[in-house]
Parts: C-alpha cells; structure tokens; sequence
C-alpha cells in the first residue's frame, strides 16, 4: 500500500500539472543521452544541465517484481552508466529499497545485478524527494548543487513524475513500460494527462536552488 501516493494525489486538485512531465519516450531504450539533450532551452542560449539522474525500477528498465535489467534494455542501461558515474545514477524503487523490503535484501541483489545504488527510504514515492535531495547533497562526487541539475525516470506520472515536480526536478515519463500497464490508477494518469496537455497545460518550472 503506497500510503504516500494516495495522499500526494490530492495535491493533484490544487495543482494538476504537478503530474505533467517535461519530456516523454515511449520506452526506456528510446532515453536521450545525456538526458540534458530531452530539454528545450528557453533562452535559447543557456542548456538545461543534468547532472544526475534517479530511475524507477518497475516497468522503466525492468520487468515488475524483477530486480535486474530487462535485457533488451541493458546497452541502454550501461550508456546511462557511463554517462552518469557513481552517485550521479541513483534507482529509487517503491519495491526495493522500502520498508516493504525486509533487510533490504531486494535492494541488495539489484545493486549487485546493475551496479547501481538503490536508495533506502522509510517514505514511498513521491514522498521520499527530501531523501533524494539528501542523497544527492551528501555525495561528493555528485556535484549536483541544484535540484534542477536532477532528473527523474519513470513510467509513473502520479509517483515518479510527481516526485520530480515536487523536487523542482525534471521529469521524464516512460510511457509505454516493458509490460502493458492495466492498473486502473496508470489509466487515469494516462487520461489526465492527454486531458491536460489537451488544454495548453505545462509542468512546473524546476527550481534553481534545492528545497
């Protein structure tokens, strides 16, 4: 029970567009990178800069309930790898890594299986951002000074994309996952969304400044 999410989303009545990402792929393969390509400039002169970059496991880059990379995925996986080093690529799952994960041990066998840090947190997204934010701050090796130096990769607008609005982030939507998403709330995020983009709506603008 994703408590967190359930609560977040009347935060969705005041402001719809925090469920508005800044750019959509149809499936992880099809990520830009470095991801500060995905991103229009608005003076034109002056590029976004992602310096790091948080990815969602299920359905974004793995099979739900499996904790390695989908293996069509992989070259993918690896190119993020290298373009982001160290504690610049961060997995924050709402399965591995939460309380629902007795002694971390999903989390354990993913970072074995991807390299990648898997974050341990008590709140489940969106409700971890100021532990992501704390994450990224307490790296050195991060350089992330700016919550608009992060970027956010998931399948899920009412979590991942949330998340990443909150942050004052860039979010990215994974729309199409590895398997097709027949989960009656991942209907409605598809609706609302199509309603608002319909209507001229936008995402937030990323701070310049972490929270």
């Amino acid at each position: 029970m994703n408590i967190s999410g359930t609560l977040n989303v009347f935060r969705l009545i005041r402001d719809p567009t925090l469920c508005l990402p800044h750019h959509t792929v149809s499936t992880f393969n099809h990520l830009p990178v470095p991801l500060s390509k995905a991103f229009a400039t608005r003076d034109g002169e002056k590029g976004v800069d992602i310096r790091a970059v948080v990815l969602d496991k299920d359905n974004c880059f793995a099979v739900p309930h499996k904790n390695e990379v989908y293996m069509p995925y992989n070259d993918k996986f690896q190119e993020l790898r290298k373009a982001y080093p160290g504690s610049r690529l961060l997995i924050v799952s709402n399965t591995a890594g939460t309380l629902s994960d007795g002694g971390f041990a999903e989390a354990e066998v993913l970072e074995r299986n991807t390299g990648v840090k898997v974050l341990r947190h008590d709140t489940k997204k969106p409700g971890c951002r100021k532990e992501v934010l704390d994450y990224f701050r307490n790296a050195p090796d991060s350089n992330v000074t700016s919550s608009s130096q992060i970027a956010v990769v998931g399948d899920r607008l009412f979590t991942d994309v949330m998340m990443a609005n909150l942050m004052g982030s860039y979010g990215v939507w994974v729309k199409d996952g590895v398997v097709e998403e027949k989960n009656l709330f991942a209907r409605m995020e598809h609706r609302l969304a199509d309603f608002l983009l319909r209507k001229g709506y936008y995402p937030p603008d990323p701070s310049s400044s972490f929270e």
